[in-house]
């Protein structure tokens, strides 16, 4: 090559690079991640030093912020969100309804002369009013009480959304009750500090100031492509299919897990991810799920009650952005029958506030006794605390998903592995232990690196499995917050570190660890029932698990009536989380929840069914009698054989025969749990007998359906809906 072609060659690629970096630098996500985000580097150049550091006490300690740092703090925050565009905030908020709520009011404030000025105070920032009967209450507020607070809670950021400066809260009644899922969660997270540090001192940690818990939620979700979604009454009223025979061709082939995205998905997920980075939102993995249309979203590790703001606001982005893209995001747990459902995995940790991770074996899990104590902690709750955990998944939707398809089995059990298991005999035995955690894959190619295996395998039939270091709930359903879980397996947690210090405070100095060692494998023997390292799947699990003695929830219903036993509501209280009318009005809310999705798709279901699928069979039925009868009228001249029609006609007239009945039943029994008004036994009448008549009806219109020609059927089969984008 000569001089000049090196330098043109040069030049060019000094002219890429220079292209690329201007590039990276007007779209690296770097550059703008957190832009629309109150957090702590704006405040740091928004805030003088004294009330910043104010602030971050607040963040860090839990101690109250000053009313007038609060003062300066709202000037701050509305400067810079006018500055970008902002003329409204709200106080944003998570009602038990399962979304958010916000209000929205500007910041103008009248002056004398006709003009404004833009304002926002203190009082403002720290307190806002909601009408507190329009929620759902659990009897807690009547229509004439309506007051209720929205309370500011200056550990999460604010941020702008809409143009709009939202101000995350509590929400609260008029006489102080919880009314939201996000205050529980902060009052949980206070108890699980509180108690960890008292542990930690007794290890002779004195730095340690602060201990959380910490969550990443995979958030797994179909997309669907519009115009099926409007074609279809029960998508568009509950979520998901009532109706749908299975196509061909589901998820056997097991080719869409982590397969090429389609550029319809894949623009929506560039998309999404740059709106999330915009909020501070730290998406990372993305991909496709198991499902045909199925996908799924990870973050990366945050504190519980950030993670709690930033999954519900990443449901939200969800379903609008895919709305600019022609599609529709559905974040129902079992939107179509016969392939899995969505989940939300609640991957639950704990860390101080130095950076320790206190679910982290390390090399020699066997010598680490932080780990041990808070591993021990952890099994000795799920153990005594079964039933909590298992309600706090528990919904119509989510009973749809779980016990198949790599959603866990309702009964509560415990994944550690093997390398794990082997740790804890040894300590149970008191026998010695070494070596494990060392093995090392080879896989037999040179060119390729030797790894460490991990030490853990992966169970997706176990619904809490130890991963390394950290447990992954798997129960979760996709549409849920995940506030319930995490609230009561803070609870449950705090309160067995609190028992655990108070045996451990009262043991000299010389004895201790002694002592520290009696009470691990004590704990290791007493609760061993609750690990279970096999197939959750299996029959044999069932029957092991009633040998064990373990509890077994199969429903939402079942699962709710423990909410409010003697020994939950003294947990809550004890740990000053919930209070007994708080933790009755849930389950009310809770069970009523229930009845009323399971009302409004039984509603749905006979809509249907009536208007659309049976008018449609009647009228195949009489084209093909016509078919009958003219090929009777010919067959002295052409012998022409009306046997195919006889049989369809008569198979699908029997089962236009059952689909009527079925109706009348599902009718019947709609009309029955209508008319009771305890909502304990209304949702005992809508799992016991109205549930059942919806499976017979939709078993009979599915038979049909693969029956009746589709340009005849009255909405997209499954196969379109999952295979057009």
């Amino acid at each position: 090559m000569s001089g000049k072609e090196n330098a043109a060659a040069a030049d060019s690629v000094r002219r890429m690079k220079l292209t690329m970096n201007e590039f990276d630098k007007a779209k690296s996500p770097d550059t703008y991640f957190g832009c629309n985000v109150y957090n702590e580097q704006v405040m740091r150049s928004t805030l003088p030093k004294k009330v910043y550091e104010a602030v971050m006490r607040t963040r860090k300690i839990g101690t109250p912020l000053p009313r007038d740092a609060a003062d300066v703090v709202a000037a701050a925050m509305k400067d810079w969100a006018v500055s970008r565009g902002c003329t409204h905030f709200t106080h944003w908020f998570q009602p038990m309804t399962g979304i958010t709520a916000e209000k929205h009011d500007a910041f103008l404030t009248p002056l004398g002369n006709g003009g404004v000025i833009l304002d926002f105070s203190g009082k403002e920032l720290i307190k806002g009013e909601s009408d507190a009967s329009s929620f759902p209450s659990g009897g807690l507020r009547a229509t004439f009480e309506a007051r209720g607070y929205t309370a500011w809670d200056p550990t999460s950021d604010a941020f702008i959304k809409d143009r709009t400066l939202c101000i995350p809260t509590g929400f609260v009644s008029y006489t102080g009750e919880v009314l939201d899922k996000k205050t529980p969660l902060l009052r949980s997270m206070d108890a699980v500090s509180r108690a960890t540090v008292r542990l930690l001192r007794l290890f002779g940690n004195d730095k340690v100031q602060r201990v959380y818990t910490n969550v990443g939620p995979e958030q797994e979700y179909f997309l669907i492509d519009k115009k099926s979604f409007d074609a279809r009454e029960d998508l568009i009223l509950t979520g998901r299919t009532l109706f749908g025979a299975m196509p061909p061709k589901g998820e056997e082939m097991d080719d869409h897990y982590f397969g090429n995205l389609t550029q319809r998905v894949s623009d929506f997920m560039r998309e999404l991810d740059e709106e999330l980075w915009k909020l501070g939102i730290y998406a990372k993995t993305e991909h496709n799920e198991v499902a045909p249309a199925q996908h799924e979203l990870a973050p990366v590790y945050t504190s519980s009650n950030i993670a709690a703001d930033h999954n519900q606001l990443t449901m939200e982005l969800m379903k609008k952005i895919a709305l600019k893209h022609g599609l529709v995001c559905l974040l129902h747990e079992k939107p179509f029958a016969g392939i899995s459902g969505s989940g939300k995995h609640n991957n639950w940790s704990i860390s101080t506030d130095d950076g320790q991770n206190l679910l982290d074996p390390g090399d020699t899990p066997q010598d680490n006794l932080i780990f041990l104590i808070v591993l021990c902690a952890f099994l000795k709750g799920v153990k005594d605390y079964a039933p909590l955990i298992r309600l706090s998944s528990a919904s119509a939707g989510n009973d749809c998903r779980l016990g198949g398809n790599e959603a866990p089995p309702t009964v509560i059990s415990v994944f550690i592995g093997d390398d794990l298991q082997l740790v804890l005999d040894a300590i149970e035995q008191d026998k010695p232990l070494d070596g494990i955690g060392k093995e090392r894959f080879n896989l037999g190619v040179d060119a390729m690196p030797q790894f460490r295996k991990d030490t853990t395998d992966r169970n997706r039939t176990s619904p809490m499995a130890f991963t390394g270091n950290k447990f992954e709930f798997r129960m979760l359903g996709s549409a849920d917050s995940i506030s319930c879980f995490n609230f009561v397996m803070n609870t449950i947690f705090a309160y067995e570190v609190t028992q655990f210090c108070e045996k451990l405070e009262n043991v000299s100095a010389e004895n201790f660890d002694a002592a520290l060692h009696e009470l691990i494998r004590r704990t290791i023997r007493e609760n061993k029932d609750i690990i279970f390292n096999g197939n959750g799947y299996g029959d044999a699990w069932f029957d092991e698990c009633k040998r064990r003695g373990l509890p077994n929830y199969p429903s939402t219903v079942e699962a709710l009536m423990q909410y409010d036993r003697p020994e939950f509501v003294e947990l809550f209280e004890q740990m000053n989380v919930l209070n007994n009318s708080e933790i009755v009005s849930r389950k009310e809310i809770l069970l009523d929840n229930y009845c009323k999705a399971v009302g409004i798709e039984a509603k749905t279901m006979l809509d249907i069914a009536r208007k659309k699928i049976l008018p449609v069979c009647i009228g195949y039925t009489k084209e093909l009698c016509e078919t009958i009868a003219l090929k009777n009228q010919m067959s002295p001249m052409l012998n022409i054989s009306t046997a195919v029609e006889d049989a369809l006609a008569s198979e699908i007239s029997d089962l236009t025969s059952g689909l009527y009945d079925a109706i009348d039943d599902l009718r019947e029994q709609i009309s029955f749990a209508s008319r009771e008004t305890t909502v304990t036994i209304k949702a005992t009448v809508y799992r016991k007998q109205v549930i059942p008549a919806m499976t017979r009806l939709r078993t009979i219109a599915d038979a049909l359906e693969v029956l009746i020609p589709q340009d005849q059927w009255p909405f997209p089969p499954y196969s379109e809906i999952l295979y057009n984008i």
